[in-house]
């Protein structure tokens, strides 16, 4: 019989025997505190689940419903048994290892055709992981050397940066325009710094339509602009386009903001259906037009790649190679499902996403409006508060008085019962300490109201000028 003394030196020496890692000896980006930043923002959301959330970029459940990934599943099986697929060969699609850019690249195709105005041949696609394996793949196939760098538009989507840092690659901020989006000049200028260091600026990562974290979207002039400095500077770009199809509708009501602002309805055309030069590569997601459960996202690289001994390819097929051996291929089942999706809406997700867009359209419009309404222009004047005023998409922008950090929104979630997400992070040099983002895509109109007095009161006991009040 094992004494309590005993099993109390056993379980010492099993310690004793157990192995740690120095952080210091694993990869750098470990302790890199971007990764801090998200993970805490899971947590704080975990340990305040009754605040109202303004955080979450995600899609609103409420147009999810279980029995239509049945339906959607059902359509493509039907699908492929009209191409002529034997019972066998439906099976092996359906259930086996299939190929490494997927088996609906022309589905995809025929949706990007409808809804972007993008002809893309199917063999330029690679269906991934989500867009974040995409971008993964991109940067590992275009930044060959420790002296590429990858330029990026400040703010910025903490997932490429994030990405970024995983490969060890240098990333080199260009600061948003007014407007919206990286200003040509300022892409000129970084690339001319970075090629002036010894190093080789090689692409410029931006999101033109209302973009995260930021909601600005680039003006239709800005973006023929961006291409044309992009290629006098020898940059590929790497459009991203989660939100393009979450266009505010025109003339729905909203306050001014105080700081940036939209210059006309949406509906711009994007980079690549403007992109003349094949220099542009388009990275898309069915995360927030069907649902993000699927972790579909695909790659139009149709860029051609020429070999030493001549033989030419797709940066599609040389991205392939490098997701077999990450992911090895993309899960048939969520290609099946979102196939399916696309069958029974004529490959037209635009106008399937119609009530959606309706949605995020009313919300937008209502935090901007509740925005307007507790902070009239005499008192955020002398609050120093402001926002900008976005198009469409999910995001909104607040700037404040005082350091909106983590400890300034767990206050907020503890004392206030509202969560939002610190802009800090967003900024790869430094910045944007002043800033928070404002999610509206996850709750409804009545929330956002809620959420925005709760949030009102917040900045309020915060603002210098109101505390001497």
């Amino acid at each position: 019989m094992t004494t309590t003394t005993e099993q109390a030196t056993t379980e010492q020496a099993t310690t004793e025997q157990a192995t740690v890692l120095p952080l210091g000896e694993l990869h750098a980006s470990l302790a890199d505190p971007l990764l801090d930043a998200m993970t805490f923002l899971n947590e704080v959301t975990e340990r305040y689940p009754d605040a109202l959330s303004f955080a979450p970029g995600r899609p609103h459940e409420g147009f999810f419903e279980p029995e239509d990934v049945h339906a959607h599943l059902d359509a493509y099986l039907t699908h492929l048994a009209e191409r002529g697929l034997s019972g066998s060969a439906v099976r092996t699609a359906l259930f086996q290892y299939g190929p490494t850019k997927g088996i609906i690249a022309d589905l995809v195709a025929r949706t990007l055709a409808n809804d972007e105005g993008l002809h893309v041949d199917p063999g330029a696609l690679v269906l991934t992981v989500g867009a974040q394996e995409a971008m993964l793949l991109v940067l590992r196939a275009l930044c060959a050397t420790p002296e590429d760098v990858l330029l990026v538009s400040s703010p910025c989507y903490v997932g490429v940066t994030g990405a970024a840092r995983l490969l060890d690659l240098a990333t080199e901020p260009v600061p948003e325009g007014p407007d919206g989006g990286p200003d040509p000049r300022a892409v000129r200028a970084a690339a001319r710094a970075v090629r002036a260091s010894g190093r080789r600026p090689r692409a410029l990562y931006v999101v033109p339509d209302f973009a995260n974290p930021s909601g600005t979207s680039m003006p239709t002039g800005a973006r023929a602009g961006l291409l044309d400095a992009a290629a006098e500077e020898g940059l590929l770009v790497i459009e991203d386009n989660p939100y393009g199809f979450f266009t505010r509708e025109p003339g729905s009501p909203g306050g001014p903001g105080g700081f940036g602002g939209p210059d006309g309805a949406g509906g711009r055309p994007t980079l690549k259906a403007l992109d003349r030069r094949r220099q542009v590569v388009y990275l898309g997601s069915f995360a927030k037009t069907c649902f993000p459960g699927a972790r579909l996202g695909y790659v139009v690289a149709d860029q051609e790649v020429l070999a030493p001994d001549g033989r030419r390819t797709l940066l599609a097929d040389e991205l392939a190679k490098l997701k077999s051996m990450t992911t090895v291929n993309t899960p048939a089942l969520s290609q099946a499902v979102i196939g399916g999706m696309l069958l029974r809406h004529d490959c037209r997700l635009r106008d399937a996403n119609g009530p959606a867009r309706a949605h995020y359209a009313a919300n937008l419009a209502t935090l901007l409006r509740e925005l307007e309404r507790h902070f009239p222009p005499a008192e955020r004047a002398r609050l120093g508060v402001s926002w900008n005023e976005p198009e469409g998409g999910f995001f909104a922008v607040l700037q404040v008085p005082f350091t909106a950090d983590e400890a300034a929104m767990e206050h907020c979630a503890r004392e206030y019962g509202v969560l939002w997400t610190p802009m800090a992070p967003f900024y790869p040099a430094g910045g944007g300490e002043r800033r928070l983002r404002l999610s509206i895509s996850a709750l409804s109109r009545r929330q956002i109201e809620q959420g925005t007095a709760r949030l009102a009161a917040f900045v309020r006991s915060r603002c210098p000028r109101a505390a001497a009040d």
